[in-house]
């Protein structure tokens, strides 16, 4: 028996906790692993193919009418929408994702209304950002004109705090210069 502590007696019932044995799994094709991989589902349907323009040979722009594609086939059409709308956004085409969704509303099932109503939340915040960081460029190009540089450096230090762009860092830097 092994260095057990003083006083140490082992039940004459107790056994080692195991746990459950593992299915032996087989060995996965080339082509199973390629999906899981990129986690592209398998199939030839639209979807599909609009997910392997999108997570394989990253093509956003060409996804986006593939999506559409899959919608219009009534093939996964609440991941097919909700997909579309996230690359959507990162095209910087919020506002046309707030209305594909808008649009798309009654072709989705009850149960992805809550996913839907999630996505549409964080478009308006993306759609309202860009917004106002773009009304702020226009403010602080406006101010410029004016030589009213202290105001001009305040919108676009506001501008940028909202999202990075190159031309208002630019101008910001002009400004900063103009005020010595």
């Amino acid at each position: 028996m092994w260095n057990a502590p003083p006083g140490f007696r082992p039940l004459k019932s107790a056994s080692a906790p195991c746990s459950p044995a593992k299915p032996v799994s087989m060995p996965r094709t080339r082509s199973e692993s390629f999906h899981v991989t990129h986690k592209v589902p398998i199939g030839d349907t639209p979807y599909v193919k609009a997910k392997h323009v999108q997570l394989v040979d990253k093509d956003p722009e060409k996804a986006i009418p593939l999506f559409w594609a899959a919608i219009n086939a009534g093939d996964r059409v609440d991941s097919a929408r909700k997909d579309m709308a996230i690359v959507m956004k990162q095209q910087n085409r919020a506002d046309e994702a707030i209305e594909a969704i808008k649009s798309l509303r009654t072709r989705c099932s009850e149960q992805a209304q809550e996913s839907l109503d999630n996505i549409l939340l964080d478009l308006y915040k993306v759609s309202v950002e860009q917004e106002a960081t773009r009304l702020l460029g226009n403010l602080g190009w406006a101010l410029m004109q004016q030589n009213n540089y202290i105001e001009v450096e305040d919108a676009y230090r506001r501008a940028l705090s909202i999202a990075p762009d190159n031309n208002k860092m630019c101008n910001l830097g002009i400004c900063l210069m103009k005020q010595g």
